[in-house]
């Protein structure tokens, strides 16, 4: 189940909130969590057992730090023991079929494995259990006594698909005290809506373009095409993950939780180092503040911090998916940072629309690697686009693609940066009736148009899925 489908906006999150709202505040956290496990086992349901696991797991090992802090090597024991199962059972699930192809192709073996699926958000919600026993161990946090109130936070349907990731320590308080209200849950139904808006009408609509593009045989695209095809994934990713990060802050906003925003226009962005800084955010600082702080960070000098940033952005490409081309993706990005922090930056903050250009065309090239896991494909791509493949520079194909999809990349643009925001905060305050009266008529308007379109259309992809 996607928060983008029939079945979920119109029966499941309905009822949800309605059997929410009639139970006393007691019960609450228990009706998110079998609401949750629900929405998680609707299309798995023998992977909840592994949920299950996780959640009662690190729920013991949290009371049995507690329990025993005192004796160090006991503490850390457990301690150890958590991080090596969690990171075990997600190595297992996500990274096992990896790791035998490459010791078959580099040892000339012949090591089967059972191909399994990856459990829908392992990702997401492993890194959450592992941060809540980490800032246990470090005295960070009070432990969790109530095992409904821990699960809740594992379980917690809104964010447990694709994030953002939430840290404990961010929402521990609001487990057992937060206050719901008509305005935040007005607020909540506003920014699922957009999301939901961003994700159907827009994401969905360029992902046809690039879906198109990408079946091309590369040796046929023409420069042009090639561009076109992969800035259209640029934006389908975009507003694809971002709609579904607004879709799940605003469904936490719904049941009361205050959420992290996951991304802040990353597209403005005018350096590598700021778009990471806009882009997954809850992921930069899950790496940031249990991966290169703990590391030494930027403390033990320069050589050390370049070290540090290379080992962070290997794990975050690794932690994207067990394919070669993620690995390559992260050390992309992770080598940009890092000559930004020896020069680029000083370079490019100096000239700032050429800052916005090298920032966008690093950050498209980037989606290349991402996007194909065949190293052959992604080469043969990159051909396409800088004209190796001898073909034209812009054929009757490319010219289709601008001439159906001019609105639309017109619209995507737009969007991606903060100008209809603007336009809507500024409509709030300097017409309060009017917009009372056409601003929900516009999220009425997105609604029946993402409606229609998921009655007549088959094809609704969420690509954060697999990680």
């Amino acid at each position: 189940m996607v928060f983008s489908s029939l079945l979920f906006i119109f029966i499941f999150l309905p009822l949800t909130v309605f059997i929410y709202y009639i139970s006393p505040k007691t019960l609450r956290n228990f009706i998110l969590v079998i609401a949750s496990l629900i929405f998680y086992a609707w299309g798995e349901p023998l992977y909840i057992f592994i949920m299950i696991f996780s959640t009662i797991f690190d729920y013991f090992n949290g009371v049995l730090i507690v329990k025993y802090r005192n004796r160090k090597i006991v503490s850390f024991i457990i301690f150890l023991n958590s991080i090596i199962i969690n990171l075990g059972i997600l190595g297992f699930f996500k990274y096992y079929n990896f790791l035998v192809d490459n010791i078959n192709s580099i040892l000339n073996l012949n090591i089967t494995a059972s191909h399994l699926p990856l459990p829908v958000g392992i990702s997401f919600y492993t890194f959450q259990t592992m941060s809540y026993v980490i800032d246990v161990y470090l005295n960070k946090v009070s432990v969790q006594k109530n095992i409904i109130s821990f699960a809740t936070y594992v379980t917690m349907f809104p964010q447990l698909v694709a994030g953002p990731i939430v840290k404990y320590a961010d929402i521990s308080k609001q487990l057992d005290n937060r206050k719901e209200s008509l305005f935040k849950f007005g607020s909540g139904v506003e920014l699922f809506i957009t999301g939901l808006g961003k994700k159907v009408l827009l994401a969905n609509n360029i992902g046809l373009l690039w879906n198109s593009i990408k079946s091309t045989p590369t040796k046929e695209l023409s420069v042009i095409s090639a561009w076109l095809g992969i800035i259209g994934f640029t934006f389908q990713i975009y507003f694809d993950f971002s709609g579904y990060s607004d879709m799940a802050i605003g469904l936490g906003k719904m049941f009361g939780f205050d959420l992290m925003k996951n991304f802040n226009y990353p597209y403005i962005s005018k350096s590598v180092t700021e778009f990471w800084r806009r882009w997954h955010i809850s992921l930069g600082a899950w790496f940031k503040e249990y991966v290169y702080i703990p590391l030494g960070g930027n403390k033990k000098g320069h050589r050390k911090q370049y070290i540090n940033l290379f080992i962070v952005w290997f794990l975050t490409g690794f932690w994207h998916g067990a394919s070669w081309n993620f690995i390559l993706w992260g050390l992309y990005f992770g080598v940009f940072i890092i000559l930004e922090k020896i020069f680029l930056l000083n370079w490019v903050k100096q000239k700032t629309i050429i800052s916005h250009i090298y920032t966008f065309l690093t950050v498209v090239i980037g989606w290349v690697l991402f996007e194909f896991e065949n190293m052959g494909e992604c080469i043969s791509f990159f051909k396409s686009m800088f004209g190796f493949n001898n073909l034209s520079f812009i054929d009757s194909n490319a010219l289709y693609y601008l001439k159906t999809n001019f609105l639309l990349f017109i619209l995507l643009i737009i969007c991606s940066t903060p100008i209809m925001a603007n336009i809507l905060n500024f409509l709030k305050k300097k017409f309060k009736l009017k917009a009372a009266i056409v601003i929900p008529i516009a999220y009425i308007l997105i609604i029946f148009l993402s409606t229609s379109y998921l009655v007549n259309e088959s094809y609704n992809p969420f690509l954060y899925f697999k990680f």
